[in-house]
């Protein structure tokens, strides 16, 4: 079937606009009209071949939301009309280890990511939801609840469940305290879900200009990373650190604010050079955590809707992407664009 999108055509290229064959449903596959869609970093990274190689046009998107138009003759959960949304994966092998602990996320063969994979069904390069309709299996279409505004619902498929899932693992609760590094997309998140989870939040973050922000979202109060004196302050502070910083960068400095026992976690790919004394002194750990399986979101989901969570956001129509992207590449946003696709191809 047709559909309208915007592309990267190269690496070094900016989004336009381009129309294309989305392959056509099967019977275990639901088909939806997209009508929001979020802006993540990672869309910027993968489009322009920062984290490996891409087949190119790319069509970026993975926090996608809107309504059932068709189902397969084996689908028994949606039906034309509903509110679904899909987040960054749409299959996985189903046979390895993890997958058969509904760990989707952590498939042995890889999960099929939303765009730029190759799809399970057809062998074709997946194309993700900055485009006008969407086409996954039953199983990695999630139901939006309905007290969930739409709009803010979408960024909830990847921000969303990629800080509810290590926060959740890492058994957050009344009585900790849990560092958010940076302030992002991501990062807001985060501070939501700590402090609906009874934790004692503060946001670590070189951009002075950003605590007002943070401390809307819930934060007790930030740490300045490039304030030696603050850096300082705050050793043996934290439980938990959740880094959602999406460059290089040291993590010396935050390994010595973690308490005994406490634990960094890596949320995006991180290089660095460092010593690992710091893992020694207070028997601290670094950790991953990649997004949450097909269970964790839709138990995320559940949460934001019983907690009233959602993230700010600022709606764009899909024109004005390139200019979102070069706005989040200069550290310019501390919540998440969200394109309005139904108004944007009109």
């Amino acid at each position: 079937m047709k559909a309208k999108s915007y592309a990267s055509k190269s690496a070094n290229s900016k989004l336009e606009f381009y129309e294309f064959d989305r392959r056509e449903p099967n019977e275990y596959d639901v088909e939806f009209d997209v009508k929001f869609c979020g802006v993540c970093h990672s869309d910027i990274h993968t489009a322009r071949g920062e984290w490996g190689e891409v087949a190119y046009p790319c069509i970026p998107g993975h926090e996608i939301v809107g309504i059932v138009t068709r189902v397969g003759s084996n689908v028994k959960t949606f039906k034309p009309g509903d509110r679904v949304g899909v987040g960054c994966m749409v299959n996985s092998c189903a046979e390895c280890e993890p997958c058969k602990n509904n760990l989707e996320n952590y498939c042995d063969n890889d999960p099929t990511w939303t765009y730029s994979s190759v799809d399970r069904i057809d062998s074709t390069d997946t194309k993700g939801g900055y485009s006008t309709a969407m086409v996954a299996p039953e199983k990695f279409v999630m139901s939006i609840p309905d007290s969930l505004d739409f709009a803010h619902a979408a960024p909830l498929l990847c921000a969303g469940i990629t800080m509810y899932s290590p926060l959740k693992h890492w058994g957050v609760k009344k009585g900790m305290k849990v560092g958010i590094l940076g302030l992002g997309g991501l990062g807001h998140m985060g501070v939501k879900y700590a402090k609906a989870m009874g934790s004692e939040v503060y946001v670590i973050t070189s951009s002075p200009s950003k605590e007002k922000a943070a401390l809307e979202y819930g934060a007790t109060g930030i740490i300045i990373s490039t304030d030696q004196a603050a850096v300082e302050s705050a050793h043996k502070m934290f439980d938990l650190i959740i880094d959602t910083i999406p460059g290089k960068h040291d993590l010396e400095p935050y390994l010595a604010m973690l308490r005994v026992d406490g634990t960094i976690v890596q949320v995006g790919p991180i290089a660095t050079e460092m010593t690992f004394n710091a893992l020694l002194q207070r028997r601290t750990s670094i950790a991953g955590s990649g997004i949450g399986s097909v269970a964790e979101t839709k138990e995320m989901l559940q949460f934001s809707a019983d907690h009233g969570i959602l993230p700010d956001i600022d709606v764009i129509d899909i024109s004005k992407i390139n200019e979102a992207w070069d706005s989040m590449v200069a550290k310019q946003m501390s919540h998440r664009y969200v394109i309005d696709i139904e108004n944007s191809f009109k």
